[in-house]
């Protein structure tokens, strides 16, 4: 059996809005932007150490909206996308696979990969009525109802284990505010938190955040739970056009209509992520990950080893016009047509089938689908990102900085700027961070003022 998403290049979701300009860059003498380049900051600067941000030059919310395309994007040879759904799921040992996975085989998944006119994948919630209810990562059915009213963008994150603190995005337009959905998915650990700590809470919103609390969940890690969102939002969300997934640790402040102007419709491009600021190259990064404990060693090696034998190699510049195999993938923009679905549906399965540490697995399916019919993500230099985002603590490292006598900044999110629970996921550790002081001056090497000089009339000169 199986289901659709009922949506292909020859379906628009027309949406009459207000005042809409029909303008395309032909109608522009000059985009506002044209000339303007990107100068990134060096990545080693004795000054300031750490990666930075560069300047972008967006135009305006009018001129964004203005310059929407009419039409979706074409999608390279894939016109219909279906998904596999079954009433029952029954476990192969051979199949690695979950529940909520649907359990593929090794052979389907080397089939998704086989790309034609109209096709058939896994891609999650393969049990249920409809994603969302009965399939695992159950969502109210008054919920659900909403987020089938979203049409033309919606901007998303997620907060599972109550490990992250909601993070307010800035600078949205009112146009924005009414025109775009956004949507926090939390577990109920995270929504009991929120309603009694939040002075924000009010109807099942925190701001623009318009929390659905998921049931159900299908893993027991919290971050695997995490990638069913940011990577099947085009399944939470049939009727929407375009997304921007934001991780739960990061601030929007810049208006999403000017990010899809900026990394896809100037570009003529339908998915867009950042490359790693540091590394380019999977094996760097799977040993990176080994070293921070991202995940178990041995699944790291069985994951890289897979990929290896099915011919991964180092990046090197002769990729090009690839210019990074290694996403940093805490944003993620991109227009809903078949060919970016299935993109996301056959990365999620990696995720699913291996670690969830879907930079490993990024490259390997972006190749695979690239071979087949040339179409591959925007990557765009993460100094870009770091302009439109910016990094917050997560809720357990801000409990312990506040326990060592540290206070929050005044920009912080409304949460932080209270009290927070001890507690909240789990005790914290008992040693605390470090807190970085300023080095104390001997006394010799104090500024002296120099001694008064006195003249024949007895003046200081």
């Amino acid at each position: 059996m199986m289901s659709s998403d009922q949506y292909s290049s020859s379906s628009v979701n027309k949406i009459e809005l207000p005042n809409r300009l029909h303008l395309s860059f032909e109608n522009f003498t000059h985009h506002p932007c044209e000339g303007f380049s990107i100068s990134p900051p060096p990545l080693v600067d004795p000054k300031r150490t750490g990666p930075r941000s560069c300047p972008v030059c967006y135009v305006s919310v009018d001129q964004a909206f203005a310059l929407m395309p009419l039409q979706p994007s074409p999608s390279p040879v894939l016109k219909n996308l279906n998904y596999v759904f079954e009433d029952s799921v029954t476990a192969f040992f051979s199949n690695q696979s979950s529940v909520f996975g649907g359990h593929s085989s090794l052979e389907q998944r080397n089939k998704s990969f086989d790309i034609n006119e109209s096709m058939t994948v896994h891609c999650g919630f393969v049990r249920g009525k409809k994603p969302g209810q009965g399939s695992g990562f159950d969502i109210n059915d008054d919920d659900l109802l909403e987020m089938e009213q979203c049409r033309e963008l919606v901007v998303a994150s997620a907060i599972f284990g109550n490990y992250d603190m909601i993070q307010h995005p800035r600078n949205a337009s009112e146009f924005s505010k009414a025109n775009a959905c956004f949507y926090m998915f939390v577990d109920e650990e995270t929504e009991a938190y929120v309603k009694n700590y939040s002075s924000l809470y009010r109807n099942n919103k925190v701001g623009l955040w318009r929390l659905v609390v998921v049931r159900n969940l299908p893993y027991e890690d919290p971050r695997r739970t995490g990638k069913i969102p940011k990577l099947l939002l085009h399944r939470l969300f049939p009727n929407v056009r375009f997304s921007v997934w934001i991780d739960a640790k990061l601030q929007l402040v810049v208006d999403p209509y000017l990010l899809l102007e900026r990394f896809l419709w100037r570009k003529n491009a339908t998915f867009a992520i950042s490359r790693h600021y540091k590394r380019f190259d999977v094996f760097e990064e799977a040993e990176a990950n080994k070293a921070a404990g991202k995940y178990d060693n041995a699944s790291i090696d069985y994951q890289i080893g897979f990929y290896r034998k099915e011919g991964l190699t180092h990046y090197s510049p002769a990729k090009f016009p690839i210019t990074s195999d290694v996403p940093e993938g805490c944003v993620i923009i991109r227009e809903h047509i078949p060919i970016t679905n299935l993109f996301t549906c056959l990365w999620f399965n990696e995720v699913d089938r291996f670690t969830s540490r879907d930079q490993i697995s990024f490259s390997t399916v972006r190749d695979k689908i690239k071979a087949k019919v040339g179409w591959m993500p925007q990557m765009f230099l993460d100094c870009e990102r770091r302009n439109f985002v910016v990094q917050a603590y997560h809720r357990e490292l801000l409990e312990q900085m506040i326990a060592s006598g540290w206070n929050p900044p005044p920009m912080a999110s409304e949460q932080s700027s209270r009290k927070l629970r001890p507690g909240s996921r789990k005790s914290p550790p008992s040693k605390k961070p470090s807190v970085k002081r300023k080095r104390e001056k001997r006394s010799s090497s104090r500024r002296r003022l120099p001694k008064p000089v006195t003249g024949t009339t007895g003046a200081i000169m």
